[in-house]
């Protein structure tokens, strides 16, 4: 085939599939478009995850009807004149390529009336058609709707997630420069429901309560780097230990308001927690990272959001000080959890299954595995049983080890590995059974979830139920749980929910649901520093001993070591 220039509407094409991936990044390139004409108010409306129609509204400057076409032109920009403003982008957008990426797979109507105009245009662009330009009512600002995205495109469409995905990732995106703009009032509507709204009152924390909810929010410490000198500023807030979650996702960082992934700046965050969390865990963390413009290329990414920085070092450094200078001044005491409303044999320790011997009807893995193919329908493997003998208790160590005494020696079994493991077996029985154990609540309990927790429990309320959770949305911004699988009835319920409804957004099926039954067996499991009955020490070894893997936790850790009467009879001297 002869070399060929590609015709313009296929090179535009070509172009638009590296700014427009998806309708979230419709919502990111639109939102930006709104931060950088100074809008104090953003509305963002959403249809069908965005596939029907997404429509972004703002208080801006407004553009000019003799300028409303030339802004759908490609690399036509107000934020750049020459080659030298490239070094010193402080604007989100500077390309010119965002609106001519969007009209190029999508129906597109902007709306826009400037500061000072008497009246607003309208102009309407359909791939392949003359555009239409007319005059309107509108108050100042701008109004921009995108309606059949990708509709022309339906190879582009196969590739798109569920529409709860795809919801889940706007809404991701919204939470995002809400935290990074605490001054700008944003609102986001799902399929006519408020998901979302920030008081644009300039107070971070206040943004915070709307995304993660007022526990979480009062929890934050303040962060400032207290190095006036230093070319890189960093404040914003971070999470005490005690308040943490299962993944990377709720550490959020902007550099002059731009919102950027960037793993080596993520890693000073956590390294700034080194010896404060527990494996598995990752911290809560808003932070703002001031650069000057010089010292930092934000032309490297398509989507612009990554970054390049000329001293990374000394931008992790500052990072890591700032982060951990705040977690060693003090977390704050938190008010302890309400009580559940469960009746009284509910709130008795439900640690064990007293007297019943459950045979195990499908084996779960002993530790998480990469899913192989078609692991969304194929059950897990199995793993071979491992054989425990017959212990006897003897007693408790420091509130965490349970002494027991077998035909071979001594074993030391960990007492929340241990339970992990039982409830781990047990998650997975009833999973696949299809009858998982619920506890009612005779209170429902109030949840403070985010906004895109929220959309996920609007649209999978089949596999919450699955799970054993009956969650509901209460009112605007509220949910509320009214049962709960029954082994989570003494454990952390609010942070066990969280954790179920971040994993619920993973990809992979078969390990997403084997992540969940892993969660969902921690948060359960007797804690060490706990206290057992001698009567509860039998039951919990009694079930480790019919458990198909109980020399491992689900995470892999060990349950017992095992002190044989040989190896004792060498430290006495006896051999």
């Amino acid at each position: 085939m002869p070399i060929r220039v590609l015709p313009p509407n296929v090179a535009a094409r070509i172009a638009a599939g590296e700014v427009v991936e998806r309708p979230s990044s419709v919502v990111k390139e639109l939102v930006e478009n709104a931060l950088d004409a100074g809008a104090a108010r953003i509305v963002i409306e959403v249809a069908a995850g965005g596939l029907d129609s997404t429509r972004v509204s703002d208080d801006g400057s407004g553009i000019e009807v003799a300028e409303l076409e030339a802004a759908f032109q490609r690399h036509a920009t107000s934020k750049l004149a020459d080659d030298a403003d490239l070094d010193k982008v402080l604007t989100l957008g500077f390309r010119g390529e965002a609106l001519p990426s969007i009209a190029a797979v999508a129906e597109v109507e902007m709306v826009s009336r400037p500061a000072g105009s008497d009246s607003a245009a309208r102009l309407r662009l359909v791939p392949e058609a003359p555009a239409e330009l007319s005059a309107c009512g509108a108050p100042v600002g701008t109004s921009v709707t995108v309606r059949r995205l990708f509709a022309r495109l339906p190879a582009r469409r196969k590739f798109l997630r569920s529409r709860a995905s795809e919801t889940s990732a706007v809404t991701a995106v919204v939470s995002h420069y809400a935290l990074a703009c605490p001054e700008v009032r944003f609102t986001l509507t799902i399929d006519g429901r408020q998901a979302l709204q920030t008081p644009g009152s300039g107070d971070a924390r206040d943004a915070l309560v709307a995304v993660y909810g007022a526990e979480t929010a009062a929890a934050m410490l303040e962060v400032g780097n207290g190095e006036p000198a230093s070319t890189v500023l960093v404040d914003g807030l971070v999470g005490p230990p005690q308040v943490s979650r299962a993944g990377r996702q709720y550490i959020s960082l902007f550099v002059n308001r731009r919102w950027i992934q960037n793993r080596r700046i993520s890693f000073a965050v956590e390294e700034a927690y080194q010896g404060l969390l527990m494996t598995g865990r990752h911290p809560v963390a808003v932070l703002q990272l001031r650069v000057p413009p010089e010292e930092v290329d934000v032309n490297v990414h398509p989507t612009k959001a990554e970054v390049r920085f000329r001293d990374e070092g000394a931008v992790f450094g500052a990072v890591q000080r700032a982060v951990r200078t705040a977690l060693l001044a003090g977390a704050p005491v938190l008010a302890a959890a309400p009580t559940l409303g469960l009746s009284a044999q509910a709130t008795a320790p439900l640690l064990w299954e007293h007297g019943v011997r459950v045979a195990a009807t499908a084996a779960p893995p002993a530790v998480a595995r990469s899913p192989g193919p078609n692991s969304a329908t194929q059950a897990i493997p199995a793993t071979p049983s491992q054989a425990l003998p017959v212990l006897r208790v003897i007693g408790q160590m420091g509130g965490t080890y349970i002494i027991t005494e077998g035909p071979e020696g001594m074993y030391l079994i960990d007492q929340h590995a241990a339970h992990e493991r039982v409830l781990y077996e047990r998650f997975w029985r009833k999973r696949q059974e299809g009858t998982p154990e619920l506890q009612g609540l005779l209170e429902p309990l109030s949840l403070e979830l985010s906004p895109r927790q929220r959309t996920l429990i609007a649209e999978q309320a089949e596999p919450l139920a699955a799970h054993g959770f009956e969650i509901e949305p209460f009112g605007d911004g509220a949910c509320v749980l009214r049962a709960l699988p029954r082994s989570l009835a003494g454990g952390d319920v609010r942070q066990a929910v969280v954790e179920f409804l971040d994993l619920m957004f993973e990809e992979g099926e078969g390990d997403r649901r084997d992540r969940v039954a892993m969660s969902l067996a921690c948060h359960a499991a007797v804690r060490a520093g706990k206290t057992l009955s001698v009567e509860e020490m039998r039951e919990l070894s009694r079930q480790l001993e019919e458990s198909e893997t109980p020399n491992t936790c689900p995470h892999g850790r060990p349950t017992m070591v095992h002190l044989s009467a040989d190896a004792l009879a060498r430290e006495f001297g006896r051999r």
